[in-house]
Order: structure tokens, then C-alpha cells, then sequence
């Protein structure tokens, strides 16, 4: 089954091209059946490519899935056009007044990673969106700063500053073998990573609840199941494109910001070849799974959710 987004979204040709399965609302409503209500909190500031890089993997399953673009209320993005927020974007403040329900919510990552977490301008919103998560959201997914904002806030788990950028193409190991989450995951895999700041697992392992299900010796940990608060938290990037890591080199050194060559990316490190893509079979493993366990655990009627 397809996912549902609307025809002049530009995700909507992206993944047309590509052969993603996607609808018109017209088409779905002619279908008998309740899709999956997912929202995307987007935090990023490249809106478009975001909102292309988390349709093209929770389109891909069997499932009917509605796609909801959610933004904080206040918060006014530079680097998308005011006509596409106006035209595709809810603010929180609406989401909440109205009281409908989602069967899963992603909340991406910031570009903010320096800034302690109560001087993010829209800190105090994001609580409340964390807090209406659980009477409102079957299961939630938090990625990159927002996955590390969710640990922190619902378990006092810290970020912690790297003295260099964690950047590059890093395997990580399965640690949780008979997870739902990880079914089909081979012993280890290939994430991209981007950030400057970093969980430690020995904070992990003191919070009651929460499992680690994937992690690096060079990186840490990175995908951690909070069953308490039916959330996971991925603190890398198996959504990226092929390119994604390339964008961000080639930004920083067109700036004159210092900056490793993404490790493990370039065919030989050599920033001059085509990077290759070593992760989207288990991107598309990982958020199909994360659906599937949607599907068999949220109630038909959606307004029982959260109660």
C-alpha cells in the first residue's frame, strides 16, 4: 500500500520517480480501510529534503500510511520558502487544540547541538509536545537531537560535547538480536553519522527501562528503546540520502569551516569519487519494522489511543 501525501508536495514527484508507491488524497479515500496516521515534526532546516528522505522510507511498506507535517508554533524556518510551510505545515499549537490522535510521530534532529537544551528557543514547546506524546501518540521516534532531547527529558540522560566532529560512515553492532525493531538486521550495519555531541551508554545503562539495541565501539550508542514511554531513540542518520554527508563536506569547505573527510563514505577517502550507500537496506528495514509494530499494537479506533 501507498503512502498518502498530497499530489503538489514535492516529495509527492521525488518518490513517484523513484517508484515509491504514493497517493493523492482522492485515491485514498476511495479505499476502505484506516491508514496509519504519522506525523513528522520537522526541526531541520532544509524542510523539502527532510520531509523526501522520512516519506521514502515509511512509504515503502505494505501499509497505508498518512503523512503529517507538524512544526513548532513560533519557531520561523530560514531556509524554506514561507508559501511551503503555509501550505503543508501545521503548527503544534493547532495539533494540540484539536485533539486528534497519530499512530506514530517522528521528531527529527536540530541543527542545535551546542546549545544546552533550556536555551533552545523553542524548548519549552518541545516539553509540551514530549508530555502530549503520551496520552496522543502510539509510539514516537526521536532522531539525532531529537532523540537525545526525548532521553534527556524524559531520563536525564545527557549530551555531552566531542572534542571532533563524529563524521562519516560508522558499523554498529547488533545488540539485541531477537528485538522487532531489528528483525532482519544482519550482526552489524552501517549508519551515517553527523554531530558533535554524543550519549554515553554507562548513563543508558542507569536509567530503569530503557535498552540499547544498536551501538558502536567508535561512536557509541545509537538506537535505544524506551518501552515506558513506547519510544525509540536513534541518535544517527539511516534516513540520509546518498549524498547527504557530501552536502555537509562540500558546505564546510566551500566556508572555510574545518573538517575531517567523512570517514568511511568516499570509495578509498577521496572526497573526489562517488560516495557510496551502504545503509538504506537497513533504513528501510528499521522504519518498516518500527510501522509493523505500530500496526499490531495501535487500536483500531484511534481516539483510544492514550487511554
Amino acid at each position: 500500500m501507498p503512502i498518502k501525501i498530497p499530489a503538489d508536495l514535492p516529495a509527492f514527484d521525488v518518490l513517484t520517480r523513484e517508484g515509491v508507491m504514493v497517493m493523492s488524497e482522492d485515491q485514498a479515500a476511495r479505499q476502505d480501510i484506516r491508514p496509519l496516521r504519522i506525523g513528522l515534526l520537522n526541526l531541520m532546516p532544509k524542510k523539502i529534503q527532510t520531509e523526501n528522505q522520512f516519506a521514502r522510507l515509511i512509504g515503502a511498506t505494505p501499509l497505508q500510511i498518512e503523512l503529517s507535517l507538524i512544526r513548532m508554533s513560533e519557531h520561523q524556518t530560514k531556509n524554506t520558502a514561507a508559501e511551503h510551510m503555509e501550505s503543508f505545515y501545521r503548527p503544534f499549537d493547532e495539533v494540540l487544540a484539536s485533539g486528534e490522535k497519530f499512530d506514530g510521530l517522528i521528531i527529527t534532529g536540530a541543527p542545535i547541538e551546542h546549545l544546552p537544551f533550556e536555551e533552545v528557543t523553542y524548548w519549552e514547546e518541545l516539553t509540551q509536545v514530549f508530555d502530549w506524546t503520551q496520552t496522543h501518540v502510539q509510539s514516537t521516534f526521536g532522531v539525532c537531537w531529537g532523540g537525545m532531547a526525548m532521553i534527556n527529558y524524559f531520563h536525564g540522560v545527557q549530551k555531552h560535547l566531542l572534542d571532533h566532529k563524529a563524521f562519516g560512515c560508522f558499523r554498529h553492532q547488533n545488540l539485541a538480536p531477537a528485538s522487532p525493531y531489528l528483525r532482519g538486521f544482519s550482526d552489524d550495519c552501517v549508519i551515517p553519522v553527523s554531530r558533535w555531541t554524543e550519549v554515553k551508554q554507562t548513563e543508558i545503562d542507569r536509567a530503569p527501562g530503557l535498552v540499547t539495541l544498536l551501538g558502536s565501539d567508535e561512536v557509541g550508542p545509537a538506537l535505544v528503546e524506551d518501552p515506558g514511554h513506547r519510544a525509540l531513540y536513534i541518535f544517527n542518520h539511516f534516513e540520509y540520502d546518498s549524498d547527504t554527508l557530501k552536502q555537509e563536506y562540500d558546505r564546510d569547505v566551500a566556508s572555510g569551516t574545518a573538517i575531517n573527510v567523512p570517514i568511511n563514505y568516499y570509495p578509498n577517502d577521496d572526497p573526489a569519487r562517488k560516495p557510496q550507500n551502504r545503509w538504506r537496506s537497513h533504513a528501510h528495514l528499521m522504519y518498516g519494522n518500527w510501522l509493523t509494530e505500530i500496526y499490531q499494537d495501535t487500536p483500531y479506533d484511534i481516539q483510544a489511543i492514550g487511554t
